[in-house]
């Protein structure tokens, strides 16, 4: 496969992981951009990358670039995404991939008429243990999908100049962690849920700060999402069908999963890959897509993901 040419932009935690990650696959991005100079020049000497950008637009004229990788604020990536696209370059972007679903459709229409891969940073997409449990659950073992019960809570003080609770930086429960709880239930039904209900409280700066959400689809499938910003809950994925159940802790990175049988209790752990490659996945997948040798980008279930955040937002707003 080429040795595809990487550009960063974005100086954050989860970019330090991805340029981490690129070093264990014995690879080195190409080059780094950032809201500051100062900032991208620090990232690259610590990482090795031999290229740095005086301002972000630069990557995108840059003819050497095959690759972008978005890791800044959500209310920056529809615009990055969009330039990087009409620029010819190929991207990878961190969650929330946009802010409104139909943010999406359109730079999903742009990708399209350029040849191009569009896709969000989803871990759980990547991970090999979805991946086999998405084999087992199409094998009829487990039978019909009935109900899937999802938790993710964080504890954050209440700084609202930080990106959690800051408006400005599109901040709240639902972009930062309930887009995993969405993709985790989209990856096991059938169907994207078409009814939804929720119920939210606002954090004093007016983002979200916690949620409980319902949804079902055409074919009866149900989904709970309980999320929160400033109280703790178990990382903890439950999707249970007529034959058995399966619980997943830490679901983002997950590599095992317990299945509870129900004809006689009997548990059995499954285990596949390792969350602490999670982003090494991100990365192979990405790049076999661009290559036209798979796509495992699953951009449809991001798309379905995006309209469920834009139904969620909406009903919070006519509340």
């Amino acid at each position: 496969m080429k040795n595809y040419r990487w550009a960063i932009i974005g100086c954050g935690d989860v970019a330090r992981q991805f340029a981490q990650a690129m070093r264990q696959e014995g690879r080195t991005p190409y080059g780094v951009a950032n809201r500051t100079y100062e900032r991208a020049a620090a990232f690259a000497k610590e990482y090795g990358i031999p290229g740095v950008y005086e301002k972000i637009s630069d990557v995108f004229t840059d003819e050497n670039v095959d690759i972008v990788y978005i890791a800044t604020p959500h209310n920056t990536h529809s615009g990055y995404i969009n330039e990087a696209l009409r620029h010819g370059k190929h991207v990878l972007c961190e969650k929330a991939i946009v802010l409104e679903s139909e943010e999406l459709k359109e730079a999903q229409a742009l990708a399209e008429k350029r040849g191009l891969v569009l896709a969000e940073a989803m871990t759980l997409y990547h991970m090999p243990l979805y991946k086999k449990l998405r084999e087992l659950v199409r094998t009829g073992a487990l039978g019909k999908l009935c109900m899937i019960q999802m938790n993710f809570g964080s504890f954050k003080e209440y700084d609202m100049t930080n990106r959690f609770f800051n408006p400005a930086l599109a901040g709240g429960a639902l972009w930062d962690i309930g887009v995993y709880a969405l993709s985790f239930i989209r990856w096991f039904m059938s169907c994207c849920p078409d009814r939804i209900a929720s119920q939210v409280k606002y954090a004093p700066s007016g983002v979200d700060e916690q949620a409980g959400i319902l949804l079902m689809n055409e074919a009866g499938e149900m989904a709970t999402a309980a999320l929160s910003l400033h109280a703790k809950q178990p990382k903890r994925g439950m999707a249970a069908f007529e034959k058995g159940y399966l619980e997943i802790m830490e679901y983002p990175r997950a590599d095992r999963a317990v299945i509870t049988w129900t004809e006689d209790g009997r548990r059995e752990t499954l285990e596949e890959g390792s969350s602490a490659d999670a982003l090494r996945y991100e990365i192979r997948d990405m790049e076999a897509a661009v290559s036209g040798c798979a796509d495992e980008m699953h951009l449809d279930y991001s798309r379905d993901v995006s309209r469920m955040m834009t139904q969620i937002r909406k009903i919070w707003e006519t509340a």
